[in-house]
């Protein structure tokens, strides 16, 4: 069967995220003593649960690349198959250098939470610059929404502004929103045709 790039882009980001949300769960079951609100997620990867975090965080960056290059492929969209390469070398960097690596996890961690935030608004952005709209409304309010809920949380988590949730609440706060953008993200563009050859940029 013939699948379209678009198509094969989507599964790719979508296993990448459920992948991904199941391994923080098991994670954080295996997890002696784990706490949602006290612990941030990169202390998975430093426990005892660390080689199915890791490993798990690594392979949602490296589909996510691969995903990034189908979606390129379908759309042509410079600047969001740039955000979703960077948001995806902070992923696995992010499952490489763990929490003990120190700076070099933060930049990192960094490039996935900054990166996956403007990728969900410059899908639609682009959309509009280029004339094709890959994604309509109301996903495309959606995603604006997500995306700038994701770097407004951002903000505040490395501001020390946890409203009460703790560190780890906090930063759930700051990743959910985009896993839950990236899944939706990755069942429209498998519903969702190609952009036509004859609209494509030259």
């Amino acid at each position: 069967m013939d699948y379209s790039n678009g198509k094969v882009a989507g599964a790719l980001i979508f296993v990448a995220v459920t992948q991904f949300v199941l391994s923080v769960i098991i994670s954080e079951a295996l997890y002696s003593g784990y706490s949602i609100s006290a612990n941030y997620l990169s202390d998975l990867g430093v426990g005892s649960s660390s080689i199915i975090f890791n490993s798990s965080v690594f392979l949602m960056g490296l589909l996510l690349i691969i995903g990034a290059y189908f979606l390129h492929r379908a759309f042509d969209f410079t600047m969001l198959t740039l955000t979703f390469v960077l948001m995806a070398i902070g992923s696995m960097g992010v499952g490489i250098f763990t929490k003990d690596a120190g700076t070099i996890h933060s930049i990192a961690a960094l490039f996935f939470f900054l990166f996956s935030g403007l990728s969900a608004i410059f899908a639609v952005v682009c959309s509009h610059v280029h004339g094709f709209k890959l994604m309509k409304t109301p996903f495309s309010v959606i995603a604006i929404i997500l995306g700038l809920t994701e770097l407004g949380g951002f903000v505040l988590f490395v501001g020390g502004i946890y409203f009460g949730l703790g560190v780890g609440g906090m930063q759930r706060m700051v990743l959910y929103p985009v896993l839950m953008w990236l899944a939706g993200f990755g069942g429209y563009l498998m519903a969702h045709p190609d952009r036509p050859k004859t609209q494509k940029t030259q």
